[in-house]
């Protein structure tokens, strides 16, 4: 049984995280000294597409709906937490935590192998 309710809301945080990379981009190219702000962006916007990819391709039943569904909401948290932290950084002079953005790049990285798995793993019929 596939969970639209599930898929619905990746889709919402696709759009918000989109939203705020083009916010980024735009405070980037309008203030000066903004140079984290870009990656937040870029890495905002990128991984908004990649859970958009990752929900219709676990919707479709081409990859493994759990670690499909377990790499869309890895690209959401690793790209807030890596993104959350370049800005807030840039904002308020301060981080999120020790080593936010890396540990969010280091998510994204699992999440980027999680779907590679899901892809490979059979499906359960």
């Amino acid at each position: 049984m596939k969970d639209f309710r599930t898929f619905r809301i990746l889709v919402i945080l696709a759009g918000i995280m989109g939203a705020d990379g083009v916010i980024l981009a735009a405070v980037a190219a309008h203030q000066s000294d903004a140079a984290r702000l870009m990656p937040a962006s870029s890495m905002l916007l990128f991984h908004a597409a990649a859970v958009l990819a990752a929900t219709a391709l676990t919707e479709r039943g081409i990859v493994n709906a759990k670690g499909g569904l377990a790499a869309a909401f890895g690209f959401v948290i690793a790209s807030g937490l890596f993104a959350g932290d370049l800005t807030l950084h840039h904002f308020a002079g301060h981080s999120l935590f020790p080593f936010a953005a890396p540990t969010g790049g280091t998510l994204l990285i699992v999440s980027w192998l999680a779907l590679a798995i899901a892809a490979a793993w059979p499906r359960r019929t």
